[in-house]
């Protein structure tokens, strides 16, 4: 589901309503309405009429196997992403469909408003190994609210590696406030976590 990060993404932005001016995204970004081909897994994509969504991709020099283990070991997720202070799964075994996990992420004060910590939760609705990841869910801070988060994840063996592309999107009266602000803080999250994806997989091969 959600990717709300703080420092990088947070300090030029607000997480979840707003930015405070509009740094460049890279080329391979795409806001706005889904394109054709976007990512889905088992035929689901994200959430069609939200307002807010953005997808992006990278191919990392790394094995689909080291990658798929990073991205699903979701309780070790803030040893390689600073932006999740904890992580924890709600159920035991391997990550499958119906698996939930509960993770949180500071966001600074802003404008409209306070400081606190997003606790995010995330079901995952479909999954199929080394291929790709949908899971959905709110995220909730005080005086700050995400009503649902779509996000979905696909793996694709290429040559020089593995392309990771993800597309996400939220719903919600306090994110829909301001549309393009809200786009860009999530753009920004997805491009820090493939960033993190990138350098924790290549650094381990």
């Amino acid at each position: 589901m959600l990717n709300i990060r703080t420092a990088t993404a947070l300090a030029i932005s607000l997480a979840v309503t707003g930015v405070l001016g509009a740094a460049a995204l890279p080329a391979s970004a795409h806001p706005g309405p889904s394109r054709p081909g976007a990512p889905t897994c088992r035929g689901e994509g994200v959430d069609p009429a939200a307002k807010i969504r953005y997808s992006t991709d990278v191919v990392i020099d790394a094995s689909i196997e080291t990658i798929w283990k990073l991205q699903t070991d979701v309780e070790r997720w803030p040893a390689w992403q600073s932006p999740v202070l904890s992580a924890e799964r709600l159920d035991p075994g391997r990550l499958r469909e119906g698996s939930a996990f509960r993770w949180t992420t500071p966001a600074p004060a802003t404008p409209s408003t306070p400081e606190t910590t997003l606790e995010i939760t995330s079901t995952v609705q479909e999954l199929k190994r080394h291929k790709c990841l949908r899971w959905t869910g709110p995220a909730v801070g005080e005086g700050l609210r995400i009503d649902e988060g779509v996000h979905v994840w696909t793996f694709t063996k290429v040559k020089g590696g593995v392309r990771v592309r993800t597309e996400e999107t939220w719903t919600g009266e306090q994110v829909e406030a301001d549309v393009p602000l809200a786009t860009e803080i999530l753009g920004m999250g997805l491009e820090g976590w493939l960033d993190d994806l990138k350098a924790a997989a290549e650094a381990r091969g």
